[in-house]
């Protein structure tokens, strides 16, 4: 066991005092001291006095899993799946958390995102009061229903460990939707078949399709359930997978936007076209959704052909905006860009149209906060922000932000 971490390879082993949560699932600790070497450790809480086995040496930082707990916090619970262990599967970040107390890191990552590439003062964080909600009527488990199976060389389904393409045969999936969990897709090897998609939908429907895009069972098109309507989505296109995430998201955007009659919306990386349809309900006029995913295209030219005055332009967000595919004025905006973020061309092209206010949803604090700091910058505020515990069990957290023009 090492007292410092200069010399620290992978399976090396080191005893530390855990620090605070950190973006990515894990707590900041560093070795021999405060100006010590830092190590990234899973499977840890914040005050947490563990060793940890090094997984990744990089030139600025270590990986680790805490492998022993030697004083442990009041918050520490055992996980309720017994796949969530060092080496386990890597799905699951925070099972080893209490409940309320993954609320709590998941609020202390965004504030630190906002403070950090976001370049926010305290004192404006504070002023947010940031805290994240649990969805209605929601536990930590029986909620996913969207999952993506690896399967490994001897045909057997699981999920991927932490940081790696290895895969860990599971037989039930503990977060997964009960009627996912009803099925034997886990319980049966697949020859021949690289990954699996299990959906259930708000709908009804149940569906598995293999990773080349065969239908097993469940209908191809599954009917969602959000924001007043019917969708019909593609299998493998993008839907949220916490049954009451959509309707969240969409009552955020409405109340934060306060869409009024006659304004007129753009709705970027509209995917299937949730938001739009919300939009044009409060406000009667045009609407338009650009997309890049061809999926999605269809499923939202399909989804709002009823609607008139709704536009679905085929086209990425920042060639859209660019190259005048979609052009002013605007009154309000929904951005809800990808995981890496909307970024710095986007929010020019967004800026330069000159609406009233912009509701940016957000699947990654990093990328929200790298985001809110170039609006900042065009001279924009971050007026409000609303987070939500989409994804129990898991690091991630979605975030609702109100952008107005500054002054």
């Amino acid at each position: 066991m090492s007292d410092s971490g200069d010399d620290l390879v992978e399976g090396d082993l080191v005893e530390v005092t855990v620090g605070p949560p950190a973006h990515g699932g894990h707590c900041v600790a560093r070795i021999g001291g405060p100006r010590g070497q830092v190590v990234f450790v899973r499977h840890a809480l914040p005050g947490e006095r563990v060793t940890v086995a090094v997984t990744e040496r990089h030139r600025a930082y270590l990986r680790g899993d805490a492998i022993a707990i030697h004083e442990a916090a009041a918050d520490r619970v055992s996980p309720p799946c017994p796949y969530a262990h060092p080496g386990g599967c890597g799905g699951c970040d925070l099972q080893h958390v209490a409940d309320g107390a993954q609320l709590a890191w998941k609020a202390a990552v965004v504030r630190e995102q906002l403070a950090r590439p976001g370049g926010m003062t305290p004192e404006e964080i504070d002023d947010l009061g940031v805290r994240v909600q649990r969805l209605p009527a929601a536990g930590l488990l029986g909620w996913r229903s969207r999952i993506r199976y690896a399967v490994d060389a001897a045909g057997r389904p699981g999920l991927l460990q932490h940081r790696s393409h290895q895969v860990v045969p599971i037989q039930r999936c503990r977060i997964a939707h009960p009627a996912l969990q009803e099925l034997d897709v886990t319980r049966r090897r697949w020859p021949g078949v690289d990954a699996i998609e299990v959906v259930a939908s708000s709908g009804g429907d149940v569906s598995v399709v293999t990773g080349g895009g065969d239908v097993c069972s469940g209908p191809a098109e599954v009917v969602e359930l959000a924001a007043g309507r019917r969708w019909r989505v593609p299998v493998g296109d993008f839907w949220q997978v916490h049954p009451a995430a959509a309707d969240t998201l969409v009552g955020a955007v409405l109340d934060l936007l306060e869409p009024a009659p006659g304004e007129l919306a753009w709705d970027l990386y509209g995917g299937s076209g949730l938001f739009a349809a919300a939009l044009v309900g409060r406000t009667g006029a045009r609407v338009t959704v650009v997309e890049s995913a061809p999926g999605g295209v269809a499923a939202a030219r399909a989804n709002l052909a009823d609607l008139p005055g709704v536009e679905v332009v085929s086209a990425r967000v920042e060639v859209a905006l660019s190259r005048r595919r979609i052009i002013g004025p605007v009154d309000v905006v929904v951005l809800d860009p990808p995981r890496t973020g909307a970024g710095a061309r986007v929010v020019a092209g967004i800026v330069a149209a000159g609406p009233r206010a912009i509701a940016y949803v957000a699947c990654d604090p990093a990328a929200m906060a790298r985001d809110v700091a170039a609006f900042r910058s065009a001279g924009w505020r971050l007026a409000a922000l609303r987070a939500f515990d989409c994804f129990p069990m898991t690091q991630h957290v979605e975030c609702v932000a109100l952008l107005l023009p500054s002054g």
